[in-house]
């Protein structure tokens, strides 16, 4: 699979990126640091992601547009790793910011398509599903429920698949998936084809109030082919993992920067009063912290940094720094407009419930607790 890019920005300032892209969007979606070595920043690339984030802004929750955006996204988006992190983030921040049910799918697809990458000719098998990335769309379905499990079986034929996988995003629409299945030797990646016999979503499952187009529910698997995607075992280890959990966080940070434009815009449209300043530069402060983090982990990725051990306790102070942004905003947002917004601005409150929910991925004090076991394995204070 070609290592997709975005074009080359100028200079190296803050805002080379911004202007790249040509947006004209606000200062705290730039993720490339002030005194980045700027020629890093000459990626290669014919196209530029302007179409889809113009898409996205006003998709209004719509899963065609979702498609539509992810399909074009898998070339112009660098992958992880490589240089410019910081661009692939930014992009799914840019996403966030203006359609949270856009920015859901667009990411599963991407870190998809990563996946094949990091895994590489040596691990991604082949036979009776295309794993070349392509034009498909894609989805990563690997979380476990009570209850649920999928299997994976060899035959003559083959692997096999059978079982329920929980939480499959969008997979009515998708056109392949990455699946976690268990086998003898553990807990194995395969590669399916949604719209091979045996693969049946389940319907009428999702009641969410948010991200109500992307449906997450169940998916049943009756015998379906599949292709292994590096040994079992190999998906949780390797350092991708940790790298697409901070570009699902860069997501949820660009779900906080829009709600926050909607505080902005209260208080510049009218005189804001002393506790509406309040907000507004407690929000500020949150929104610039945060977006300081995400773009030093993105330096930290780029630079070797964010591999094995050390690789995961980033991930999980991104990811927990992020996820405290969002909560910050969305009660100072609440207390600042009230309940009008909520009530009468289906933007606004789209925003606000596809937010809530999506930020609810991250595991609020299971992840605290996640966090501090990995600096004790760690064995020396991080202090």
């Amino acid at each position: 699979m070609p290592d997709g890019t975005l074009p080359a920005g100028g200079g190296a300032d803050a805002g080379a990126l911004s202007g790249a892209l040509d947006l004209d969007l606000p200062g705290a979606l730039d993720l490339d640091l002030p005194g980045d070595d700027p020629t890093r920043r000459e990626v290669p690339g014919e196209v530029e992601p302007n179409a889809q984030l113009r898409l996205a802004e006003g998709a209004a929750g719509s899963l065609a547009v979702a498609i539509e955006v992810a399909r074009g996204s898998g070339g112009p988006v660098p992958l992880p790793g490589g240089g410019h992190t910081a661009r692939r983030w930014e992009f799914l921040a840019r996403l966030g910011a203006a359609d949270l049910s856009v920015a859901r799918v667009v990411e599963a697809h991407l870190d998809a398509l990563a996946i094949l990458a990091e895994a590489g000719a040596d691990h991604a098998g082949s036979g009776a599903v295309d794993v070349s990335g392509g034009a498909d769309t894609w989805g990563v379905f690997a979380a476990e429920g009570k209850g649920v499990s999928a299997h994976a079986a060899r035959t003559a034929d083959g692997w096999r698949l059978s079982g329920v996988k929980p939480w499959c995003s969008a997979a009515s629409a998708l056109d392949r998936a990455l699946v976690t299945a268990r086998t003898p030797s553990g807990s194995g990646l395969f590669a399916i084809d949604l719209h091979a016999e045996g693969v049946v979503v389940q319907r009428d499952t999702w009641f969410a109030r948010g991200l109500v187009d992307v449906g997450s529910g169940p998916v049943e698997l009756h015998d379906v082919p599949a292709v292994p995607v590096g040994e079992p075992g190999w998906y949780v280890q390797r350092d991708g993992m940790a790298w697409g959990g901070m570009g699902v966080a860069a997501c949820w940070f660009g779900g906080a920067v829009g709600v926050a434009r909607q505080l902005w815009q209260a208080a510049d449209e009218r005189a804001p009063d002393d506790i509406a300043l309040m907000h507004l530069g407690a929000v500020d402060a949150t929104l610039d912290l945060t977006r300081t983090r995400l773009a030093v982990a993105a330096a930290q990725v780029d630079a070797g940094a964010a591999s094995g051990l050390a690789g995961r306790i980033v991930a999980q102070r991104v990811r927990g720094a992020v996820a405290r942004c969002v909560d910050e905003v969305l009660l100072r947002a609440g207390h600042g407009l009230g309940p009008g917004p909520l009530a009468l601005d289906d933007d606004h409150a789209r925003r606000v419930a596809d937010l809530q929910l999506y930020v609810r991925q991250h595991h609020a004090e299971r992840d605290d607790v996640a966090t501090g076991r990995l600096l004790l394995e760690a064995g020396r204070s991080p202090w």
